[in-house]
């Protein structure tokens, strides 16, 4: 895990996130769980989000895991495979919540979701990539506008493609963000969604940046270039101009008239 957990800490050191950056693992049989990773149901005693999952990782630094026993999510249940929704049921949903005007847009929101496929998925680790027990399939930084527009000089310095995503306000960090990550191999833009503000604590100034594990060296190595070049966070300002008040007078100019007023009484 060496190699993972000192490429979290050289991205640590160029975009300086406020929480843990967090190593995701999708697991295909929930027997590969590490010992020691904390489950909801068995060591805090309440059914969970996965959402709430990524902030315990985040903020606590804790490895904790989700299962299909451990969800509490109705739509992160269907997004991952484990109880997939009726399709009626998700439209009634969208509409009673007005998320949708009718049910043929009600029927779109719902073929929008990412998904895995029943069986792809028995369990989810999510663990601080700086000291991270797994392996990642993907990576999930938690970050403000500047930091993300930091990760993007990244992500692009090597192939100059432009980062793609697409935005619901639904489902975001873990289906738009992680399993949009992992479905596609690419990176993604992540604005946190209701669930993860209500239940997960993302704060107003937050957005999020999911990519493919195998994205991450570029992602640091980019970040490195650039950085040598003096485009960094925290964002240097440009401070090297004589400030002015008014419109015309510099203020060296206004202390000198404001002192010979005074000489004059």
């Amino acid at each position: 895990m060496k190699e993972w957990q000192e490429l979290g800490k050289e991205l640590r050191r160029y975009i300086n996130p406020e929480t843990f950056l967090v190593a995701i693992r999708i697991l295909k049989d929930k027997i590969e769980i590490p010992s020691g990773t904390r489950t909801p149901l068995k060591d805090l005693k309440v059914k969970m989000a996965h959402c709430q999952a990524q902030a315990i990782c985040r903020k606590y630094g804790w490895t904790i895991a989700m299962t299909r026993e451990d969800l509490g999510c109705a739509i992160s249940g269907h997004t991952y495979g484990w109880e997939p929704v009726n399709q009626k049921d998700a439209i009634d949903f969208f509409i009673r919540m007005n998320y949708a005007a009718d049910t043929t847009v009600a029927l779109n929101i719902f073929q929008s979701f990412r998904t895995l496929k029943p069986g792809q998925c028995e369990a989810v680790v999510y663990s601080p990539l700086e000291w991270t027990k797994i392996e990642p399939d993907v990576i999930l930084i938690y970050l403000n506008p500047a930091q993300l527009m930091r990760c993007l000089h990244g992500s692009t310095q090597r192939t100059g493609q432009p980062v793609t995503s697409s935005f619901s306000g639904r489902a975001a960090s873990c289906s738009e963000g992680v399993l949009g990550a992992f479905l596609d191999q690419s990176p993604k833009v992540v604005i946190p969604g209701n669930g993860d503000r209500v239940w997960a604590t993302a704060q107003d100034h937050e957005m999020a940046y999911a990519l493919p594990a195998s994205h991450l060296k570029d992602l640091v190595e980019g970040l490195a270039r650039t950085h040598e070049r003096g485009i960094r966070y925290p964002i240097p300002s440009f401070l090297r101009y004589q400030p002015e008040v008014g419109l015309t007078l510099p203020l060296t100019d206004i202390f000198k008239q404001a002192g010979e007023k005074i000489k004059k009484g």
